[in-house]
């Protein structure tokens, strides 16, 4: 099943921070340096320094419609949906 992503975003517990990315391949990390989210509205990417529970999740998605994917691009963005991934940030 396909999905549409309509919000990116994370959470810092350590700082509180609310970052989003919007265009793919928009990085941010929070101000403390604890956690960072990527992939604007093509993929769901969290980076973390310690454990998956620096963070909280804040993004919004919905099933996607064949009707979304357009300009026959269905093999690429079929690729990019894909389920969140996350990795540890080096200290």
């Amino acid at each position: 099943m396909r999905i549409r992503i309509i919000r990116n975003a994370i959470r810092c517990n350590h700082c509180g921070d609310i970052i989003e990315s919007t265009p793919v391949h928009d990085f941010r990390t929070c101000s403390c340096g604890c956690v960072s989210v990527d992939g604007g509205h093509e993929y769901l990417r969290r980076c973390f320094r310690y454990s998956p529970v620096d963070f909280t999740d804040l993004s919004e998605v919905e099933p996607a419609g064949d009707g979304d994917l357009e300009n026959g691009d269905d093999d690429h963005r079929a690729k990019n949906f894909m389920a969140s991934s996350a990795y540890v940030l080096s200290s």
